[in-house]
Parts: C-alpha cells; sequence; structure tokens
C-alpha cells in the first residue's frame, strides 16, 4: 500500500511543473484525493458493500468535484490534472500511465447493460473536456485531443481530435489534418459552408433560368 502512495506521489512530479513538495501534493491535490478515495471505494465494492462504497465515492465527488464510481477499475500511476467535472462511469477499465485532465467524461452513451464504459490502454492520455462514450477501447499510447467525442475504438499510437473524433496521426504518421488542442474541426461550421455553397448555386441556376425567359 505504502509503495503505490508513494508512486501515486511520484507521478504528480512527474507530471506537474508546478509541484514543489510531497507535503503539498498530498494536501492540496484534488485528483491524488480522488484517487485515493476511489481505492478505498474500490475495495468495498469489491466485497459487496456497495452502499458503503458509494458513500465515499459520492463524498470523494463533493469534496474533489471528481465523480469516479467504485465500479471502476484503475490501473497503476494514474494522474488526473486538475480535475474538476471529471466523471468515471462504472464499467471503465483504466490501464497503467494513464492522464485525464479536467472536464473528461468516460461515459456511457444510454441504458444498456453490461459493459457499457470506455477502456483505456496504457500510457493514454484524455485532453481537457474531451468525451470518450460507449464499450470502445482507447489503444496503447493513443492522445485523445481536448473537447473532442470518441464514439468508436481507436487503435493504438493513435492521436483522435474533433467531433465525433478522427483519427489524425497513427504510428507517427499523419493520417489527416494534424490539429492541436486549440485548432479542432468544427462540424456546425462545414455544414453551414457547405449549405451555403448549395444556396449559391441554386441562386445562379435560378438567374440564368431568368434570363433565359426574359430572352
Amino acid at each position: 500500500m505504502f509503495k503505490s502512495l508513494r508512486e501515486d506521489i511520484a507521478v504528480v512530479f512527474e507530471q506537474d511543473p508546478a509541484a514543489r513538495n510531497s507535503l503539498e501534493i498530498i494536501l492540496t491535490y484534488s485528483g491524488l484525493h480522488a484517487i485515493w478515495a476511489h481505492r478505498l471505494a474500490h475495495w468495498l465494492w469489491v466485497r459487496r458493500r456497495r452502499f458503503w462504497a458509494r458513500v465515499v465515492s459520492q463524498f470523494s465527488r463533493f469534496v474533489t468535484g471528481i465523480e469516479i464510481h467504485p465500479g471502476a477499475v484503475i490501473g497503476k500511476r494514474f494522474f488526473i490534472d486538475h480535475g474538476m467535472g471529471v466523471v468515471i462511469g462504472e464499467t471503465c477499465e483504466i490501464g497503467d500511465n494513464v492522464t485525464l485532465f479536467q472536464g473528461v467524461t468516460l461515459g456511457g452513451t444510454g441504458k444498456e447493460k453490461g459493459k457499457r464504459h470506455p477502456t483505456l490502454g496504457n500510457n493514454v492520455l484524455v485532453a481537457s473536456g474531451a468525451k470518450v462514450l460507449g464499450a470502445i477501447t482507447i489503444g496503447n499510447n493513443s492522445k485523445i485531443g481536448a473537447g473532442s467525442v470518441v464514439l468508436m475504438d481507436v487503435p493504438e499510437n493513435s492521436t483522435v481530435v474533433g467531433i465525433p473524433g478522427k483519427i489524425v496521426r497513427q504510428d507517427g504518421k499523419k493520417v489527416s489534418r494534424d490539429l492541436n488542442h486549440r485548432d479542432l474541426p468544427d462540424p456546425i461550421d462545414d455544414i453551414c459552408k457547405t449549405m451555403q455553397g448549395e444556396i449559391d448555386a441554386l441562386k445562379k441556376e435560378i438567374s440564368e433560368l431568368k434570363r433565359r425567359l426574359d430572352v
């Protein structure tokens, strides 16, 4: 247990350049508090102390702003940066060395039973505000861009951005537009541009018909 606690603190030092000392991390990092609370809640959950597991989970949510269902399975060296608004569903499975930023949702897509939340492989990074929904798998070493909505499986070593999420890099090679966290596709804007193009074409056609009728 103490080895795991030390490992959690070491991850914060690695991931957050603002971290200054262990005492500060232990007392002030809400992401770390949420992870530790989840470990207790999950311990109770697997021993069928479901009510008390939910009590611990909800208390942690109240204190940290991070909601992790006690049924979620989380690997080693998990790091939540800032963390406010993070939601992790009951059937989520998270591998080792995974990083989540604030506002991330690992959720379901409806009222289906059984496995209904994502599985994240090892070394996955999910950036601010991203939504990963459904019983999908995010492969090892993959990255999800900020604000993305991912509804399909993502292969290993991939970078995904946009709504819906699209793979822009895989195995270090460019697949399509390589966008950063502040330059994501805007599907509404794309639709508006398509509609405007069609309107312009119709106007041109109407003008041509009027010209022929006048002749």
